[in-house]
């Protein structure tokens, strides 16, 4: 069983992988103070029974220029349920009314769950940002509930669950955020797929995965990256 998320407005396609590892030298200018560490290692929720692709588990190739990451507190914060991300000037709210009401009881416990927890776009449609919550035993074959991302294994072993069967891979990092009552894991990666580059931030809380992604063309990356970066990275978790 496969299970799939795209981020992207366009369908899925068949993407190819490789490994490659960048160092982070830059953080936002918030008030979360950002402990990284960097593993060698991506967008697609897929099932755990997918291997890891053979070039995920080699050694990483030399590091690369640091992680570029624009100031967003001036950006506007959507609140959602469980969860907050910074949204990119002039980008709109592209949520349709039945994505908010996907969940309602109108068919009992067999309602359809919500696509997207939230979804902005650019105004040529171009590029989007996007929020999902998924239950993690929706993504992972298990009877317990995780409570950290870590439950769902390491940044390398997560990629069954988060990393399509193939993609050129830029970063994959563990990022742990400062909160009150201690350090909060994130996993983030950055790849291309075809011709869409994606960047992709995921936690979990109270049972939930929350999974930010900003995608747009590759020949739109180079002008725009830094702050589809930067939106997708600025997710929270409440």
């Amino acid at each position: 069983m496969a299970f799939l998320l795209s981020f992207s407005p366009n369908p899925p396609l068949n993407p190819k992988l490789s490994s490659l590892n960048t160092p982070l030298s830059s953080t936002l200018n918030t008030k979360r103070h950002f402990i990284i560490h960097t593993t060698s290692f991506c967008f697609i929720l897929l099932a755990q029974q997918n291997p890891i692709p053979q070039s995920l588990a080699q050694a990483s190739t030399p590091s690369k220029p640091a992680l570029n990451l624009a100031n967003t507190k001036s950006w506007f914060q959507f609140y959602g349920d469980g969860f907050a991300i910074r949204v990119p000037p002039e980008f709109e709210d592209i949520m349709e009314p039945e994505d908010f009401n996907a969940g309602a009881s109108l068919y009992g416990d067999k309602a359809k769950p919500r696509p997207f927890a939230a979804r902005f776009a650019s105004t040529d449609g171009s590029e989007v940002l996007s929020v999902v919550v998924r239950p993690t035993n929706q993504l992972k074959i298990t009877f317990l509930e995780a409570q950290e991302i870590t439950d769902l294994g390491s940044i390398k072993e997560a990629a069954k669950i988060f990393v399509p069967g193939g993609a050129t891979l830029y970063n994959a990092r563990t990022i742990k955020i400062k909160e009150d009552e201690g350090f909060k894991t994130y996993y983030f990666y950055e790849f291309e797929r075809d011709d869409q580059h994606i960047a992709l931030m995921a936690t979990v809380s109270g049972g939930k995965a929350i999974i930010s992604g900003a995608t747009a063309p590759c020949s739109k990356w180079d002008d725009d990256g830094v702050k589809l970066r930067s939106a997708a990275i600025s997710l929270t978790a409440l």
